[in-house]
């Protein structure tokens, strides 16, 4: 499907709509259909979002192609000390006041139009942190060559539950 004017809407966490916790549910629920039957990290996916949107800071951007929501993009910056990926890097950079980049997701009618790139950028390019962390499932490795070509390095693994799967760390300089 070849989409209409995506328009990209972008929220807070002091200023999120009533429905907004539903439309990051119901892409999700698109985007990871087969998935949401039989994993059950996968399934969890509601107290993520309600975890994320509680934090300060937090900050999404929604593509719209019309009245559909098509995709997301959101996180938080991490509280200063708890940035994780630090036992990562020999030598941390000085100035790192870090965006958690958690969630990016695209419904699968909409994929492969560019979108993904559209809302990582929204998200992203005008944060005021020095830096952006993810954490992306190396069992999808054009996903992760896609963050690649956006400009994060791989910068170790990390299993954030004992369900999740061991997640490549990315990291991209914002400054």
């Amino acid at each position: 499907m070849e989409p209409k004017v995506i328009e990209l809407r972008h929220y807070q966490q002091d200023t999120l709509p009533e429905g907004f916790r539903k439309v990051l549910l119901d892409v999700h629920a698109d985007a990871y259909a087969a998935e949401l039957v039989t994993d059950e990290f996968v399934q969890r996916f509601p107290w993520f979002v309600d975890h994320w949107t509680s934090l300060a800071g937090f900050a999404c951007v929604v593509a719209y192609d019309g009245d559909e929501p098509v995709g997301f993009a959101y996180g938080a910056p991490l509280a200063a000390g708890r940035e994780w990926w630090r036992e990562h890097i020999a030598v941390p950079p000085q100035r790192c006041a870090t965006f958690g980049f958690s969630e990016l997701m695209v419904r699968p009618a909409w994929r492969r139009a560019g979108i993904s790139e559209q809302l990582q950028s929204a998200l992203i390019d005008n944060r005021p942190e020095d830096l952006a962390v993810l954490l992306v499932d190396p069992d999808h490795p054009k996903v992760q060559q896609l963050y690649e070509s956006w400009g994060y390095t791989s910068v170790g693994f990390r299993q954030p539950f004992p369900d999740s799967p061991r997640f490549a760390v990315m990291l991209r300089t914002l400054k």
